[in-house]
């Protein structure tokens, strides 16, 4: 029988978020500058990619306990793909195929990812990746695959699966010690802080003696269960199976920058503020009500030490930024987002998310699905934001034209965004359930009017 490893527990989790109307995968987008033949793109991946063990590997149970088990029948045509569109070279066709891959779930009687190649598209290609969120999170997946590129690919980070087995408790220990929970023996601290902060979300009135406590740590677990459910808007409605994407043309990233510079903030504050400005712009131009409206967002921060940024499995926290949308003035809505998101970056919130991630992978099933429900209940969109390469990157010596991804949504939250910066550029992705927003290339023009607006103003 062929060996098996235990899944770890926050991989476990985003392993039992699987549903059908929110499949867990990650869905990522590479355009190449020249066309790429499909015998050429399978010759990278098992040069590339399969040096990871991981991505030969299936998800098999033992008992109730997931594991990672290397399928005996792999065969790369079985995840490598040639796609076609119903129109060659449109840009629409294209979003139509992405998201029709994203709103299907994963084959898991195979290792759970897929690749699938437009040979021609634009002059060049276009390569669509989906892989399932328990492989590994958005950070460790774009390392991997990026890895893959002539100016990055090295043999030596090969990862087996065996051999340097991750202690996630231990991970969780030094994440919640950097924290600032100082309490002798670090079996307490792991097991105090964990446990404490899922019974402050499942109890919030447990979360004041945390809070009284002074500490980080219960602060940020007080701050998450006490949340109240973002406003009523149409992205605040149960799930359904369809899912739409669109992105946008890319931006200059000095563009960007200008206007953080003209008010003294970070590249991440001006984007959150965009993008809080394309929802309210969005939400106008349907004739539906922007007074007083904050659409709440989460965010993945990544915990993992910059030597292991190659390491598969998911090690991030989520911080949680309400979005208001009632502010109608760009720049006191842009100085409010600089404000809250200034009070995040001293937050304990990732390390404590990180710690209820791990406990619902380890505890039973039926308390992984309450929590998932009371998280989801608080927020209306995932926001992701990835600086990638500043160089252009080659596969093949074939030149990366452009990047992007999305993050799955857990629960009934139908609303993905990502921002992505590559060689100076930035672009913006958007997913949603289509049946809360059927066109999200409304809210890129919006995004793109955004921009536009504050440029005018402070770039």
């Amino acid at each position: 029988m062929a060996r098996r490893q235990k899944l770890g527990a926050a991989d476990v989790a985003w392993l039992r978020m699987e549903s059908s109307v929110n499949p867990m995968t990650i869905v990522g987008i590479i355009g190449f500058d020249e066309p790429m033949a499909l015998d050429d793109l399978k010759r990278l991946v098992e040069e590339r990619l399969l040096i990871f063990e991981r991505f030969r590997q299936r998800v098999v149970y033992s008992g109730s306990t997931p594991m990672w088990e290397t399928d005996p029948h792999f065969d790369i045509d079985a995840h490598v793909h040639r796609a076609g569109l119903a129109e060659p070279d449109s840009k629409a066709s294209l979003e139509e195929l992405v998201s029709e891959l994203m709103s299907t779930p994963i084959d898991f009687s195979k290792p759970p990812w897929q690749f699938h190649l437009i040979e021609e598209y634009d002059g060049g290609s276009a390569l669509i990746g989906r892989l399932h969120h328990s492989i590994g999170d958005g950070i460790a997946l774009i390392h991997v695959l990026l890895a893959m590129a002539d100016e990055m690919f090295d043999p030596a980070r090969a990862t087996p699966s065996y051999g340097r087995e991750r202690s996630d408790e231990s991970l969780a220990d030094r994440l919640l010690r950097r924290a600032g929970k100082t309490i002798d023996g670090l079996g307490k601290v792991a097991a105090g802080a964990i446990t404490g902060s899922l019974d402050a979300i499942q109890h919030p009135g447990k979360a004041f003696d945390l809070a009284r406590q002074g500490m980080s740590i219960g602060a940020a677990a007080s701050k998450i269960a006490l949340m109240s459910s973002d406003s009523k808007t149409r992205f605040k409605a149960p799930a359904t199976v369809v899912k739409r994407v669109a992105w946008s043309v890319p931006l200059p990233l000095d563009d960007v920058k200008a206007i953080a510079h003209g008010v003294g903030g970070k590249l991440n504050d001006v984007l959150m503020a965009a993008v809080t400005g394309a929802l309210r712009r969005y939400l106008r131009g349907h004739r539906e009500p922007t007074r007083n409206i904050e659409i709440g967002s989460v965010i993945p921060v990544n915990l993992r030490p910059y030597e292991r940024a190659f390491d598969l499995g998911n090690v991030f926290g989520l911080v949680f930024l309400s979005l208001p949308i009632g502010i109608a003035d760009a720049r006191e809505r842009l100085l409010e987002i600089k404000r809250r998101m200034d009070i995040i970056k001293s937050s304990a919130e990732p390390a404590v998310a990180f710690g209820i991630l791990q406990a619902i992978g380890a505890g039973p099933e039926l308390l992984h699905g309450q929590v998932v429900d009371i998280l989801s209940s608080k927020v209306s969109a995932v926001v992701t934001n990835v600086p990638g390469p500043r160089e252009k990157l080659h596969f093949y010596s074939n030149p990366l034209r452009r990047i992007m991804f999305w993050v799955p949504r857990a629960g009934d939250i139908g609303l993905g965004v990502s921002v992505i910066s590559y060689a100076g550029e930035v672009m913006l992705g958007i997913a949603t359930d289509a049946k809360m927003a059927p066109d999200p290339d409304a809210l890129v023009a919006a995004f793109h009017e955004e921009i536009n607006a504050l440029k005018e103003e402070f770039g």
